[in-house]
């Protein structure tokens, strides 16, 4: 059960309406998620922008999904685990590649080294050794490649620890990262 109430259209304030509708125009609903940041439409506002933000740097939304999919299981965090892999799915990526991702891999050698990267900034909790950026520019990334992982997985920890948090109710189908 949830901690923190998500905010309903009812008793949204202009400022989440607004936002609500803006995400009701792209995906066609609000997640719970958002429903939740929007406790303050600033912290929604700041998510949201953050997302557009990311979406205009070099990774395709297929990598950054991946990367949210390592990023919920590596901090167990089932909303994030279900809603990209519902996102994943909606995007044409079969579910063995899902639950690599969810590990951590890929069958594609660019995208195991960006997620086996993402990982490794979870574990460490960003205290990466030489020999971990090494390993990275070894597979090929280069340094933009290393800021941009970098800055995904800090806006999926930002869902992650809200999410841990509220515990937020799920409103997709459900992936557990304990499994």
């Amino acid at each position: 059960m949830t901690r923190i109430n998500p905010v309903l259209d009812t008793n949204a304030s202009p400022e989440a309406a607004a936002l609500f509708a803006a995400i009701k125009g792209k995906v066609g609903m609000v997640p719970n998620l958002y429903r939740t940041t929007a406790q303050r439409p600033a912290v929604l506002s700041a998510l949201l922008g953050l997302g557009d933000a990311l979406g205009k740097g070099t990774f395709d939304a297929k990598t950054r999904e991946a990367i949210a999919l390592t990023v919920a299981k590596a901090n167990r965090c089932d909303y994030c685990a279900s809603a990209h892999s519902a996102i994943s799915a909606s995007m044409k990526v079969g579910q063995e590649e899902i639950l690599a991702n969810l590990n951590g891999t890929s069958g594609n050698p660019r995208l195991a080294a960006i997620l086996a990267l993402a990982s490794r900034i979870v574990a460490e909790k960003g205290h990466l050794t030489d020999a971990d950026l090494a390993d990275a520019r070894a597979a090929g990334l280069d340094d933009g490649d290393i800021i941009e992982v970098t800055a995904n997985v800090v806006a999926n920890i930002f869902t992650n620890y809200i999410n841990h948090i509220a515990q937020t109710d799920i409103d997709f189908p459900v992936v557990a990262t304990a499994a």
